[in-house]
């Protein structure tokens, strides 16, 4: 294993390089969902355990700690896209817009994320990359994020949940 002290070695001297600094650099990106997204599934998972009536956005957020105005957000996007349906009014509240075994995960993520452009590439109306014609990155980081919604494809709502009584104990602890 190298370590930084053997590159500066190599170095002419008083030279400094910003290739060895980014090389021992910590990376700390990662592919992951947005908060946005991960309320969205956290809020549709309490939403079908739930066995009767509706749920309301405070429940939810008093279940998971989480902030109620960003929920509010999450819930009226879920209820545009179909996946939730929104009753108004005094008793009003939420519930699934359809059983949980037809509401695919990455469905949801697929409407609940912004973009997926991993690589500057992946959005060719902006990229400034020189070697975007003959690079084979793309083609490659393409096919990981293929199969990543692929993966999230083979699963459903109710997966997450059904015969789940452990989870239905952590959030209705209280009720």
């Amino acid at each position: 294993m190298y370590n930084r002290y053997f590159f500066y070695k190599l170095l002419p001297p008083g030279r400094k390089s910003n290739i060895v600094d980014t090389a021992f650099m910590r990376v700390r990106q990662r592919v992951r969902l947005t908060v946005y997204t991960d309320y969205g599934l956290r809020l549709l998972m309490y939403v079908a355990l739930k066995s009767e009536g509706l749920t309301t956005i405070q429940e939810v957020a008093d279940a998971y700690g989480i902030s109620k105005n960003h929920l509010m957000k999450v819930a009226y996007d879920l209820g545009r896209h179909g996946v939730l349906e929104t009753v108004r009014g005094r008793g009003g509240g939420l519930k699934l817009a359809r059983a949980a075994e037809k509401i695919r995960l990455g469905d949801v993520v697929r409407k609940m994320e912004e973009d997926f452009t991993m690589v500057e590439c992946f959005a060719p109306d902006s990229s400034h990359c020189r070697i975007e014609g003959p690079c084979r990155l793309r083609h490659v980081l393409q096919d990981a994020l293929k199969a990543y919604l692929g993966v999230l494809d083979r699963y459903t709502l109710a997966d997450l949940t059904m015969r789940n009584a452990g989870l239905a104990k952590l959030l209705f602890a209280d009720a």
